[in-house]
């Protein structure tokens, strides 16, 4: 399997307090990686490392490698061209206060882009993957605040979408709104593997079960586990914490 990203003993500290120790972890093209773990267990801080959000904070140290097809992202990549390619889906993933076109061409008019033909295509585009087009196509100019929870969810990974990522970085992102919207979500998520790698940090056990191609668990800055799917859900496990995490006893 190719490794698209590489992290390389990566440390993460807010002053003096240390919250990501040490951390190795290879994440493969085309893979959905599920991150799991109890909260303050370093999983927000390890996501934002990788598009160098943690820039946007003066208190945050990092030390280490994060490797992007074998580039150091801290010493080779430019922070606005690394997001491009690494989009970010923030944990309460509602609309922009502007209208759905707006809130989906928003990054590639900031860009430059002004073609209203080449803005269109991205629009209807990125709508389609989200699986949204066809329940919003007749109200672009409307208030995408306006739209319902779950449309809203779609309508963040269409704007993450908008500028082309390679890496699409799900925090904290919950699907448990209906069946209904959840199967779309998670049937957007599984097409979206073919063309990109997908890191999703869940505090939902059964969707990083279903989504995920292999699990990590975290706790305390470090990786206690990480395995296949098949194998991490079936109870082939190195640290029993994980066992007990799965199994609700503490989290």
């Amino acid at each position: 399997m190719t490794k698209k990203i590489e992290i390389k003993n990566l440390n993460i500290s807010y002053g003096n307090k240390i919250v990501v120790k040490n951390l190795n972890l290879d994440i493969f093209q085309n893979e959905v990686l599920a991150i799991i773990g109890p909260a303050n267990s370093g999983k927000t801080s390890l996501l934002r490392s990788i598009n160098r959000m943690t820039d946007f904070n003066n208190e945050v140290k990092v030390e280490g490698k994060i490797l992007l097809d074998g580039l150091d992202i801290f010493e080779d990549e430019d922070s606005t061209f690394l997001r491009r390619r690494v989009g970010m889906v923030s944990p309460l993933p509602v609309g922009l206060p502007m209208s759905i076109k707006d809130n989906v061409t928003y990054a590639p008019r900031m860009a430059g882009c002004k073609d209203k033909a080449e803005l269109d295509f991205i629009l209807e585009d990125c709508l389609k993957k989200a699986a949204l087009w066809d329940e919003v196509k007749d109200r672009l100019d409307h208030l995408a605040t306006k739209l319902s929870g779950g449309q809203q969810q779609r309508l963040t990974i269409a704007r993450a979408l908008s500028h082309h990522p390679e890496v699409l970085c799900l925090d904290e992102f919950s699907i448990a709104i209906d069946p209904v919207t959840t199967m779309k979500i998670e049937a957007v998520l599984h097409e979206l593997k073919k063309d990109l790698t997908i890191i999703m940090v869940t505090n939902v056990i059964n969707q990083a079960k279903r989504l995920g191609d292999r699990t990590a668990m975290m706790l305390n800055g470090e990786i206690l586990d990480l395995n296949i799917n098949q194998k991490i859900f079936s109870g082939e496990i190195n640290d029993k914490r994980t066992k007990d995490y799965i199994e609700g006893v503490f989290g």
